[in-house]
């Protein structure tokens, strides 16, 4: 019984260790005070602030297209207009969105896809703080050749350990944690097929009926 016992401790200990230092990792990240311009702009929807953020950086001219990922498939580019603010013309020219992707694997595939057939070689990477370590790890993973810029958006500070006293941010690091090791495990002992063909949708073009 001691031998089992004691390997359940050390994993449960090996495990708190490192959420402790994932969460650490998340509370420090913040937007970068200088960002490279680059090819194109990839944002992930999901999370509060995300798509103000991404459409501001296409505005100010940080990339000269806007993938915003992961769209629920009865919102058209006119309610993400409006969410955001955007510009008619903005959105017109120059965002794509994709209606496919439905988790953070389906966005790193759909975005593979998208970069590939516009032949992007750089990307800025639009998420949450909380999602970036396992957005980025996924988006490496379809996107080996491109160099990615992370750019997470913090809509609470949770630097110096104010996470902890915030019963909603230990849920949100703790679950995000788990998945991030899930996706770390299947990246090693899984295979994923490659990306197929493009299935993104132009703001401009609506969708088929």
């Amino acid at each position: 019984m001691r031998l089992p016992l004691a390997a359940a401790l050390a994993a449960a200990s090996l495990f708190l260790s490192g959420f402790a230092l994932f969460a650490g990792h998340v509370s420090r990240l913040a937007a970068p005070a200088e960002l490279r311009q680059a090819d194109a702009i990839i944002v992930l929807t999901g999370g509060h602030s995300r798509l103000d953020v991404a459409v501001d950086l296409l505005r100010d001219g940080k990339g000269r297209r806007l993938l915003i990922s992961g769209v629920n498939p009865i919102a058209g580019a006119d309610d993400l207009r409006r969410a955001t603010g955007g510009d008619a013309g903005l959105f017109a020219c120059c965002v794509d969105i994709d209606h496919a992707a439905t988790d953070t694997v389906g966005n790193a595939t759909e975005s593979a896809k998208w970069v590939s057939a516009n032949a992007f070689g750089s990307v800025i990477l639009v998420t949450n703080n909380y999602h970036m370590p396992r957005s980025l790890m996924e988006m490496r993973r379809y996107l080996p050749s491109a160099e990615l810029q992370p750019y997470p958006v913090v809509n609470r500070r949770l630097d110096n350990g104010a996470w902890l006293a915030k019963p909603d941010a230990v849920r949100v690091m703790f679950v995000e944690y788990a998945k991030f090791l899930a996706a770390l495990a299947r990246g090693v002992f899984a295979a994923d097929a490659p990306p197929g063909a493009v299935t993104v949708v132009r703001a401009a073009e609506p969708a088929a009926e």
